[in-house]
């Protein structure tokens, strides 16, 4: 991939907060910072990635099958220490090659997901790598890339707006894949494929892992409004008492929607229409909850009063 493709690409991912077109467009994308093996300066490259925890995401080192791993592959076995830029956020991160069947096990969900891989394992005799990318950020995922509060909560809302969309995308094509009886995907290799699972009617384990570590995400944000930020906003601005109470109790009902759709998706054998309606029913209510919040608080947060 050429450096002025890299570059543009960058540049556009750091404008949008993460979000870029053409080549990459609806594709899981971050922004990899390794330091040369051999220069020592700081090299970034776009790079696809798998969601796995709420503290890890994975990547791959496919090279579009090429017959030798990335140098970006290359630096981070030099030197484990990354930089990850998600859109949302920047954080430090530790780089560990899987090894032997944890790596075998996730390459098979991400070729579940996205055949795509497996077209490039197919191309290459060596075996492609699996990185995982563990952040190293305490108190919280890491910086916000953000100018202001208010910016922030918006940057973080539209991060999860985003990534429940991608979700949605996932569950639709799940279900036209299942009624053709065929599994499909992308083969560009940057985790755009549809983590569909496979023509037996069941979610695909990627797909699973996609809706676990969201509602774990959403989890925790709302947890940390909870117990500061709407409490701060409590303490200066009396006038928000029932903006905030509505909030608590948006909360509230979206953490039971969240439950749901946990017990559904945590099921090896769940029924991908229930998980697809408790997709929708969390989409309903959370959209909603964000739009309100930003309504209310941005302005506040925007005047620098609080």
């Amino acid at each position: 991939m050429p450096n002025d493709f890299n570059q543009q690409v960058i540049e556009e991912f750091r404008a949008n907060k993460g979000r870029v077109g053409g080549y990459f467009e609806g594709a899981r994308l971050l922004l990899l910072t390794t330091t040369g093996a051999r220069t020592g300066r700081p090299h970034t490259t776009p790079v696809g990635y798998l969601p796995d925890s709420d503290d890890r995401v994975l990547i791959i080192a496919s090279a579009a099958g090429a017959p030798r791993h990335p140098a970006w592959f290359h630096n981070l076995v030099a030197d484990p220490r990354v930089t990850v830029e998600s859109g949302a956020f920047t954080y430090e991160a530790r780089a560990v090659v899987l090894e032997g069947e944890e790596r075998d096990r996730v390459f098979a969900r991400a070729v579940e997901a996205d055949p795509g891989w497996a077209a490039y394992q197919e191309k290459t005799e060596r075996v492609i790598p699996v990185i995982a990318l563990h952040s190293l950020a305490e108190g919280g995922p890491g910086n916000i890339n953000a100018s202001s509060m208010g910016e922030a909560l918006r940057v973080v809302h539209d991060a999860f707006r985003r990534e429940l969309a991608l979700i949605r995308r996932e569950m639709t094509e799940m279900s036209e894949a299942g009624d053709e009886g065929s599994t499909t995907g992308s083969a560009n290799g940057t985790a755009k494929g549809t983590a569909t699972g496979t023509a037996t009617g069941t979610l695909g384990a990627q797909l699973r892992v996609n809706c676990l570590t969201f509602c774990a995400g959403l989890h925790n944000h709302h947890t940390g409004e909870g117990l500061a930020m709407f409490p701060f906003l409590e303490d200066r601005h009396p006038e928000l008492a029932p903006a905030l109470a509505r909030l608590r109790d948006e909360h509230d009902r979206i953490a039971g929607l969240v439950e749901d759709l946990r017990r559904v998706v945590g099921d090896e054998n769940a029924d991908p229409d229930t998980a697809r309606r408790e997709v929708e029913r969390l989409t309903t209510e959370l959209e909603a909850h964000l739009t309100y919040e930003e309504e209310q608080l941005i302005p506040i947060l925007d005047a620098g009063a609080a």
